[in-house]
């Protein structure tokens, strides 16, 4: 009987659905080998020779795969289609000695469904080495800058702090992100607006009032902070007094809005944060477990390709549940922006006529995912969504208004995948009317700075640089968290104070190492290594030559950070002065007579908030073993109140409990009360 080896154990249980008793199906549950966790293991001077070693989880799985592999006449390999799936497979090719002492195949596959795996089982393979090698490629290179450049920060900086070679570009996009906040200086600007209606109604119950804004003025287009003062403003509101508003053109048009593209491993990423508030980990666990449970194809793709059977499930599934009109005529195809790595999918419904109204799946989040896919997925066949547009302009002396107008008119892909669009109902123009002014809106903006990266925006901006790839970006954003050098406020990214110092270090002395191009030429070369372009050897001996020489240099010549702060505190031990020193978790007070004495104690910073709870102690600020912060009270462990979000002082007018910052609005800390304060701050 073959042995059909998978990672997961839910990917084992879906194939034997499909798979009749001729097989027997087994999975690894992940990785099996890797570079040792406390050494190295790679052989600089002999052609960076890894050493893999057994992850201890798996030794008892090694065992029964190779009782199992003696067993059978043929190992079937039927890892995930792509470098990490490669990888494994060719890992087992070498422990279970299936490198031609014990005869072996390899299948792929993207999605687990009874016709794709038919599909896969004809077309038996080898392991494709090409892709094995990039994925090997990117992980020696990761551990060289890794454990090469965390000792430099240990030495300059602090102890406990790490490098790496993707993480270290993120969280220097987010510090750069940050400073442009700090120095950013707003400027004033104007607009003006006409409140406008017509002049004669004849029916009284249409609304004929409407908005023009000024766009023109002597023949000149009037840019977007082309009215700088007050004074300006004033001045053209003085111009237009008794002007007579006239209508000098109308240009009316049909408008069409195409529908979006299906998901890759970063849109949809983006999409589940957009709408969920997802961390991208998040939503890549609950997409596996939808792919391993067969329902959507694979979820690691920058590809949008759609399989022919896909196009014509979704056809038939459209003209029967909406209408032959919704449906375009043709079979949408898109094409992806940039170089796409394996020969993937994008990602989809496995059934596209599985709607998720008849999803068996108790889950609501699993639930979520699938009807977000599903629905991005079907919209994307469908037909445009169809908007009358108006343009008006609107002469009065000098100047000239432009009123806009747009009314939907066929919804198309917007009946199963709703954006975000506004309407607005001009009334019946014609040129030459003269219009009635009812009043002029002169309003004052100011600029404001580039936003904080949210994790889709950070996602976004990856990829568009071309850093990391579908399988990393959830990693890297969960990892720059974890070492601490960003925390997320609100659902937005800010640099730590180690985070500012470490990259700031790193920035100055290995330039190429954290700067942007050089990382995505990087990833090129991988991709290159991964279609048999480039050798896997030179590659990282090009990067790692220059890269050793800078670091032997930096040891030398780069001083110590000095990021001790004196204090009046004494040490409760043996007397002498505390110190603030900076740590991976941030500042802690530390006895200035280490490594003799090695008292710490933890800064705590006090809202200044008495404890609603025991009405002694206050509201501190405090943080996880992980690095999360929230707020306690300062009697802990004599009092365990608690807040995951920041209170801000003020107490609920309907039950008296703490009002905290929670997405931008102050809300009720009590969980069941629904008050929400309202924002007296408009902006102009």
């Amino acid at each position: 009987m073959p042995l059909l080896i998978v990672e997961s154990p839910t990917k084992s249980k879906t194939l034997k659905k499909f798979l009749d008793k001729k097989y027997h199906i087994t999975a690894t549950k992940g990785h099996i080998r890797d570079l040792p966790e406390r050494k190295l293991g790679i052989d600089i001077e002999n052609n960076f020779k890894p050493t893999y070693t057994i992850i201890p989880r798996a030794k008892k799985i090694i065992q029964l795969l190779k009782k199992e592999t003696e067993k059978t006449d043929l190992v079937i390999i039927a890892t995930d289609p792509d470098r990490e799936g490669e990888a494994i497979a060719w890992h087992l090719t070498q422990i279970l000695e299936l490198n031609g002492i014990k005869p072996y195949q390899r299948i792929v596959f993207h999605e687990i469904t009874k016709r794709a795996i038919e599909q896969a089982l004809k077309n038996l393979r080898k392991i494709d080495i090409n892709l094995v090698n990039a994925q090997q490629a990117r992980r020696i290179l990761d551990r060289l800058v890794g454990y090469k450049l965390s000792p430099f920060l240990w030495k300059k900086v602090a102890k406990g702090l790490s490098a790496g070679r993707v993480q270290s570009v993120a969280v220097r996009l987010i510090v750069e992100r940050e400073r442009e906040i700090q120095n950013f200086k707003p400027e004033e600007y104007w607009t003006i607006e006409a409140l406008l209606s017509k002049a004669r109604n004849q029916n009284s119950s249409l609304k004929t009032e409407f908005l023009a804004l000024l766009i023109k003025k002597n023949g000149k287009t009037i840019p977007k902070m082309g009215i700088k003062t007050k004074k300006e403003a004033h001045k053209i509101v003085s111009d237009l007094k008794n002007a007579e508003y006239k209508i000098i053109n109308i240009d009316k048009k049909e408008t069409k809005r195409n529908p979006l593209p299906p998901f890759t491993t970063s849109t949809l990423q983006q999409e589940a944060w957009k709408k969920f508030h997802w961390p991208a980990k998040f939503t890549m666990n609950i997409a596996q477990n939808l792919y391993e449970n067969g329902l959507i194809t694979y979820h690691r793709t920058d590809s949008l390709n759609l399989s022919n059977y896909a196009l014509l499930d979704a056809k038939e599934f459209i003209i029967k549940n909406y209408g032959k009109e919704y449906w375009p005529g043709f079979s949408r195809k898109y094409k992806a922006k940039g170089k796409v790595q394996e020969a993937h999918e994008a990602i989809r419904p496995t059934q596209p006529s599985l709607a998720p109204q008849n999803l068996s799946e108790k889950d609501k989040n699993k639930q979520r995912l699938y009807e977000l896919i599903w629905r991005r997925f079907i919209a994307c066949q469908m037909s445009c969504a169809e908007f009358d547009s108006t343009i008006a302009d609107i002469f009065a002396k000098n100047y000239i208004f432009r009123a806009r107008g747009q009314i939907l008119k066929f919804d198309g892909f917007l009946k199963v995948y709703p954006i975000k669009f506004k309407e607005t109902q001009l009334p019946n123009l014609e040129i030459n009317e003269i219009l009635k002014l009812i009043k002029i809106i002169p309003s004052s903006h100011l600029t404001q700075p580039p936003p904080r990266y949210t994790e889709a925006t950070l996602i976004k901006t990856l990829e568009e640089y071309g850093i990391g790839r579908p399988s990393t970006y959830a990693p890297i954003i969960f990892t720059i968290q974890q070492r601490n050098y960003v925390e997320k406020i609100e659902g937005k990214f800010r640099p730590t104070e180690i985070g500012f110092i470490a990259n700031d270090i790193l920035v100055e002395n290995f330039p190429n190492i954290l700067d942007i191009k050089f990382t995505a030429r990087m990833e090129e070369d991988l991709d290159k290594i991964a279609k048999g372009e480039k050798q896997w050897i030179p590659v990282i001996s090009e990067f790692y030559k220059p890269f050793e020489k800078n670091l032997k240099e930096k040891y030398e010549i780069v001083k110590k950070k000095n990021i001790t702060e004196k204090t009046n505190k004494k040490c409760p031990l043996c007397g002498a002065p505390l110190v603030i020193k900076l740590g991976k978790f941030g500042k802690f007070y530390a006895c200035s007579n280490f490594p003799k004495c090695k008292y710490t104690e933890k800064i705590i910073k006090s809202l200044g908030i008495k404890c609603p709870k025991c009405k002694e102690g206050e509201i501190v600020e405090r943080k996880t073993k992980k690095g999360k912060i929230f707020y306690g009270c300062s009697k802990y462990p004599d009092c365990d109140f608690v807040l995951w979000d920041k209170p801000n002082g003020e107490k609920c007018p309907k039950c008296g409990s703490l009002l905290v910052l929670k997405n931008n609005k102050i809300k009720c800390s009590n969980k069941n009360c629904d008050y929400i304060k309202s924002n007296s701050k408009k902006g102009s």
